[in-house]
């Protein structure tokens, strides 16, 4: 099945030109020399070579000369036999051969072009000898020595163009490569900045905006008996909404939490748990076990988020009465362990999130641990309290707190 030929590029136009002018040159001569040499056959030299002109001037006129290698063969074929006529009237037509060879290797397939360059050597060199009289070793190196160097240049030419155009692919499929990569990462970017927004905001404002509506749920319910216990929780409430107010600035800023600013974890967990006994009505108690070292930011952050929702969720759902909350210095490790009392919950069904009840609490808590390489272990039952244990392995140096 024949292919269309490729366009040519800019230096391939250029080459095109040039076996323009090579071959109408080539022709100028051949009739020049059988004026100027008084030739008995001069006429016909010279009415054959403008037929040999104007055949090849309508091959590049014709369009779909180079769109169809049929079409091709064809012309190169009409090309050739008036060729062949200049060819037997003079022996200056030999020199014609020399641009035929690039056309038939351009123009044809790679062995129909080979066989049709040495076919076209061999007429030229017959015909040589024919005109001279005789054969000669050296009448034959110039018409073979100029197929030779046109198979070597259009070969060569061929190769380098492939290889060009191999590496534009390669170029375009990298090009494109890298931008299908570079998008799957903005998407991978803003999934996890919407996760991490989504634990924030889970783990700071909601939960602190839930503990302001049990506050004032209960100044409500005993603003009818007495105006102080009414006023201590509408102070207890502005203050939580002052504390949330510090945490939506810093979350804005993408900082620590300040619950962490000029304090240890420890601390921040301790005044946690006495801010939750004073708030709620639960009894929440702090302990720390093990030496305390120095922790990366981002664990001190992980654990005091996973403390806060903890809390908030055994304040929210488990009806507990005493809270314990545990901070263990391991050597490698760091744990966090929440116990309470309450009613427990049944941990093999999972919770979707809902707008109005919560649900993603335990997701953010896992998605923290899973992210600094840690494991959150739950154990719960219905009427059996709840159990929450976050292990978090720490380097062998960790990095100081800024």
């Amino acid at each position: 099945m024949n292919t269309a030929a490729p366009a040519l590029p800019p230096t391939g136009r250029v080459l095109t030109w040039c076996l323009h002018l090579l071959l109408v040159a080539l022709l100028v001569l051949a009739v020049g020399r059988a004026v100027t040499g008084g030739l008995p056959r001069t006429g016909a030299i010279v009415a054959v070579a403008v037929v040999c002109g104007l055949v090849y001037a309508a091959g590049p006129l014709l369009p779909r000369v180079r769109a169809s290698r049929g079409l091709a063969a064809g012309w190169l074929a009409v090309l050739g036999a008036v060729w062949l006529v200049l060819l037997v009237l003079t022996a200056d037509g030999v020199w014609v051969a020399f641009p035929l060879y690039f056309l038939q290797l351009h123009l044809l397939s790679r062995r129909a072009g080979l066989l049709a360059v040495i076919a076209t050597a061999i007429a030229a060199i017959t015909a040589f000898a024919a005109h001279q009289g005789f054969f000669s070793p050296a009448a034959a190196i110039g018409p073979a020595l100029g197929a030779a160097v046109a198979v070597a240049v259009v070969w060569g030419y061929q190769a380098l163009y492939r290889e060009s155009e191999r590496r534009r692919h390669l170029i375009e499929e990298l090009t494109a490569t890298r931008a299908d990569l570079a998008e799957a990462q903005h998407v991978a970017g803003v999934m996890a900045e919407r996760e991490r927004l989504a634990r924030e905001i889970h783990d700071t404002l909601a939960q602190g905006l839930s503990s302001i509506q049990l506050l004032l749920r209960a100044a409500g319910r005993t603003l009818p008996e007495t105006a102080g216990n009414a006023g201590r929780y509408v102070d207890q409430a502005r203050q939580a909404a002052a504390d949330n107010l510090a945490e939506a600035r810093r979350f804005v800023a993408a900082l620590a939490p300040p619950a962490l600013d000029d304090t240890t974890l420890a601390s921040a967990l301790e005044r946690l748990c006495a801010t939750t006994s004073a708030r709620h009505r639960i009894t929440a108690r702090f302990h720390l076990t093990g030496d305390p070292t120095p922790l990366p930011t981002a664990h001190e952050v992980a654990l005091l988020r996973i403390g806060q929702a903890a809390l908030a969720n055994t304040v929210r759902h488990a009806e507990a009465t005493t809270v314990d909350v545990t901070l263990s210095f391991l050597g490698g490790h760091i744990a966090l362990d929440v116990v309470d009392d309450g009613i427990g919950f049944d941990v093999d069904r999972p919770s979707s999130p809902d707008p109005e009840t919560g649900g993603f609490g335990l997701a953010a808590m896992r998605s923290r641990t899973q992210a600094l390489d840690g494991t959150l272990t739950i154990e719960s039952s219905p009427g059996h309290g709840t159990a929450l244990a976050a292990r978090l392995p720490l380097a062998a140096e960790p990095e100081d707190r800024p």
